[in-house]
C-alpha cells in the first residue's frame, strides 16, 4: 500500500514554470487530510507550462458557493457522502443542470463505492471519471489529473474558437474600410490562435507604399492584435515594444523573410505593389512547421485584403473629390463664395442624421448634396450673374437649371448621382406646393429634397450673393423659423434649430475663402 497517494509524498524541488495563469483544482470533501495529501502529492504537477492552484470545500453547500464566483475552474475532485449521503452528487447534478457549467471536468472520488455504484452513477450524472480513493496511487492520480485538464483545455479551445468565429462573423459584416479591418483581423488572430491550440499573443502591422503620402506615410500601420497588444490598435506606436519585439521586427524588415524560433514567430510578406506586413507572434509553447504555415497565410490574407480596401477608399476619395470639383465648378461660374457646396453637404448629413437616415445614407446624401445646383452649368451667363431682380422672363430660364440638373445626373446608374438627380429636380419643391418645377407639396417631395432646400437656403442667406449681402446668423435664424411650414418641412427646421451649436461648427469649420 505503499504506492497509495494518501501515504506517500513527491520528493523534489518543483520546476520553475512560464508566468502562465493555473489550471483551478477545487477539492470537494469533508476530510482535512484528503485535502492536504491531495495537495501535498500534486505539488510540483505542471501541464502546458501552468502550475496547479487549489481551492478548497469540505460539503456541497460549500462548493456551491466558490462555483457562484469562479467561472475558471477546470477540475473538480469531487466526494460522495459528505453532509449527507449523495450530496456529492446533487452538487454534480446542480453544475451541470443549473449552474450549465459543461465545462468543468468532474471526476468522483469515493471510499463508500456501495453509496453510489459506478455503473448507476456513470450513466445518470455527466461526470468524467469515477475512482475508488483506495485506487488512487500517486501514479494513477497524475494520469487523472493529465486526463482531465487536457480534455478542459481542448474544450475551451473549441469553446475560444467559437466565440472567435462568432466574432469574426460579425466583424466581416462590418469591413467597409481598413479601420474595420482591424477588428475583423483582430479577431481572425485570435482565433488562428485558439485553432492551433496555442496559448499566443500577437500582432500584425503593415507598411503600405502605394499609399504612403495619403494614408500611413511609410510607417508600419497595426492592423490587428491580441487581447496583451490592444493598446497598439488605439496608439500605432511601435516604438514603446520591448526592444526584442522590435529588433525582431527590423530583422525581418530587412532581410524581408520570415524568421522564427520554438516560441517566436516573425512573419513577413511582401505584396506585388511592394506593401510590407509583418506578424509578430509569442507562444508558450513550441510551435510546429503546420502552424508556422498557418500563421503566413494569416500575415498573407490580411494584408493583401488591407491593400483592396485602401484601393477601394482611394477611388471613393477620389468620386468625393470629383464631386465637389464639379460643384465648385458650377459655384466659381455663377461667382458665389468658395465653400458653399461643402456646408450644404455637411448641414445635410447633419440634417439627415438628425431625421433617422442610416448612417450609409447619411453619407450617400453628404456626397450628392454637393450637385444640387449643377444645372446651373446650363443658364446663360447674363442671367446667372445678373447683379439686381429677375424679370419674368429671366426667372423662368433660371428655374430650368432644375430640370437639367435631373436630366443630367440621372442618366447614371449610380447611387450617388440618382441621389444628385434626386436632389436637384426637388431641392427648390416648397412644403407649401409653391415651389418648381413640379409643384410638390409636404411629403410628396423626397425627403433628400427637403433636407437639401433647407441646407441651400440656410447657407445661401449668410453668404454674400451677386444679388444681396450676407444676413447676420440669428436673423437667418428668424426667417427659417418664420417659413416653417411654408417654405420648409417643418419638422427638419425643428431638428436644425436644436443643433445650432453643430450648426456654428460647420461654419467654422468651412468659412468662405
Amino acid at each position: 500500500m505503499t504506492d497509495l497517494v494518501f501515504a506517500d509524498e513527491t520528493p523534489g524541488a518543483p520546476q520553475a514554470s512560464r508566468s502562465l495563469d493555473p489550471w483551478v483544482v477545487m477539492i470537494v470533501d469533508d476530510d482535512p487530510a484528503v485535502h492536504e495529501v491531495t495537495q501535498l502529492v500534486m505539488a510540483d504537477f505542471e501541464f502546458g507550462g501552468r502550475r496547479l492552484q487549489f481551492l478548497d470545500a469540505y460539503s456541497g453547500v460549500e462548493a456551491r458557493e466558490l462555483l457562484a464566483h469562479r467561472q475558471d475552474i477546470a477540475l473538480i475532485l469531487l466526494d460522495v457522502v459528505m453532509e449527507s449521503e449523495h450530496a456529492g452528487l446533487d452538487l454534480a447534478r446542480h453544475i451541470r443542470e443549473v449552474q450549465q457549467n459543461h465545462h468543468v471536468r468532474i471526476v468522483l472520488r469515493t471510499g463508500q463505492p456501495g453509496q453510489a455504484p459506478e455503473e448507476h452513477v456513470i450513466k445518470t450524472y455527466d461526470i468524467n471519471d469515477y475512482k475508488e480513493k483506495t485506487e488512487l496511487t500517486k501514479r494513477k492520480l497524475i494520469t487523472v489529473f493529465y486526463s482531465a485538464l487536457r480534455s478542459y483545455r481542448d474544450i475551451m479551445i473549441i469553446e475560444a474558437s467559437r466565440q472567435a468565429l462568432r466574432r469574426s462573423i460579425d466583424a466581416i459584416t462590418k469591413v467597409y474600410d481598413s479601420q474595420n479591418l482591424r477588428r475583423f483581423a483582430s479577431a481572425v488572430l485570435e482565433q488562428v490562435s485558439h485553432l492551433l491550440g496555442l496559448d499566443a499573443q500577437g500582432f500584425s502591422a503593415s507598411r503600405v507604399s502605394a499609399y504612403a503620402a495619403s494614408h500611413v506615410e511609410g510607417r508600419l500601420k497595426v492592423l490587428a492584435a491580441t487581447a496583451e497588444y490592444s493598446r497598439l490598435l488605439v496608439e500605432e506606436e511601435l516604438e514603446t515594444l520591448p526592444a526584442e519585439v522590435r529588433e525582431a521586427l527590423n530583422r525581418a524588415l530587412s532581410s524581408q523573410q520570415s524568421h522564427f524560433d520554438d516560441y517566436h514567430f516573425v512573419g513577413y510578406y511582401r505584396s506585388s505593389t511592394g506593401n510590407e506586413s509583418l506578424l509578430y507572434m509569442v507562444f508558450s509553447e513550441p510551435v510546429d512547421e503546420t502552424a508556422r504555415e498557418l500563421l503566413e497565410i494569416f500575415c498573407a490574407n490580411v494584408a493583401i485584403t488591407y491593400e483592396t480596401l485602401l484601393l477601394r477608399e482611394e477611388i471613393q476619395e477620389t468620386q468625393r473629390s470629383t464631386v465637389f470639383i464639379l460643384g465648385e465648378a458650377v459655384e466659381k461660374r455663377s461667382k458665389e463664395t468658395g465653400s458653399h457646396v461643402r456646408r450644404v453637404a455637411e448641414l445635410s448629413a447633419l440634417l439627415g442624421d438628425a431625421v433617422g437616415l442610416a448612417a450609409s445614407d447619411v453619407e450617400f446624401l453628404r456626397q450628392a448634396a454637393p450637385l444640387h445646383d449643377v444645372g446651373k452649368i446650363g443658364i446663360p451667363d447674363r442671367v446667372l450673374n445678373k447683379p439686381g431682380k429677375l424679370d419674368e422672363e429671366e426667372w423662368e430660364v433660371m428655374k430650368t437649371h432644375a430640370r437639367i440638373g435631373y436630366e443630367l445626373l440621372s442618366k447614371s446608374d449610380k447611387r450617388i448621382l440618382q441621389l444628385g438627380a434626386t436632389i436637384a429636380h426637388e431641392h427648390h419643391e416648397r412644403w407649401d406646393g409653391l415651389g418648381y418645377p413640379r409643384g410638390l407639396a409636404g411629403e410628396q417631395i423626397h425627403i433628400v429634397g427637403r433636407i437639401v432646400a433647407l441646407a441651400d437656403v440656410m447657407d445661401a442667406l449668410v453668404s454674400t450673393r451677386c444679388y444681396k449681402q450676407r444676413w447676420p446668423f440669428e436673423q437667418a435664424i428668424d426667417y427659417l423659423r418664420a417659413e416653417s411650414g411654408r417654405q420648409f418641412d417643418p419638422k427638419l427646421v425643428s431638428l436644425l434649430l436644436e443643433r445650432l451649436p453643430e450648426l456654428r461648427d460647420i461654419y467654422e469649420r468651412y468659412p468662405d475663402a
